[in-house]
Formats: structure tokens, sequence, C-alpha cells
């Protein structure tokens, strides 16, 4: 099993999508370069899938609060970000276990 631990922040006001998020252990968190851009540029209207991306568009992930993936759902949302202008030929969908 693979994993990985963060801990962010919310940037702006209490409406704000952005988010900074570092992996790094908390005694480096005083370093900015140890945070990341993580803001959420769409929500679907069941609150199960989010796609996350950063101001220079170069990374894209999408998060499920499931491990199973209603597929109209992913469907849609890839619809929603390929209309926005990202590249989902990049997309790697990991396969999770039950």
């Amino acid at each position: 099993m693979k994993e990985a631990l963060g801990s962010g922040r919310q940037i702006g006001d209490a409406t704000s999508s952005k988010l900074e998020v570092r992996f790094a252990p908390a005694w480096l968190s005083f370093l900015p370069m140890v945070w990341g851009d993580h803001w959420v540029i769409d929500l679907d209207p069941a609150y199960q899938l989010v796609a996350v991306s950063e101001p220079k568009r170069e990374y894209l992930w999408i998060l499920s609060r499931s491990m199973k993936v209603d597929s109209a759902a992913y469907d849609a949302l890839l619809g929603r970000l390929t209309r926005k202008g990202f590249d989902l030929q990049r997309l790697e969908r990991t396969l999770q276990q039950e």
C-alpha cells in the first residue's frame, strides 16, 4: 500500500476553494517551498468527486470519497474538465482494491 500524509490550510476567505498542502514534516512548515497549491476546480453535484489543480495547470487530480466511482459522474466530470481546457490524456486512473 502506498500512502501520503499531508496537511492543508485554506487560503483566502471562508468561501475560498484554494488550499495549500504540504507533505513535509510539520517542523518544516515554516518553509514556503514545502507548501503546494491545491485548488478545487470542480466538485460534482453529489459531493463525491472533486478535481484539484494549481495555477499553472501542470497537475490535475481527481479525488473520490469512495473507492468505487460512479462511471456516469466520472464521465460528466471529465466533460467539464475538457470544457475548461484540461488535457485529460495525462490522467492516470488508479485502480482501487476493495
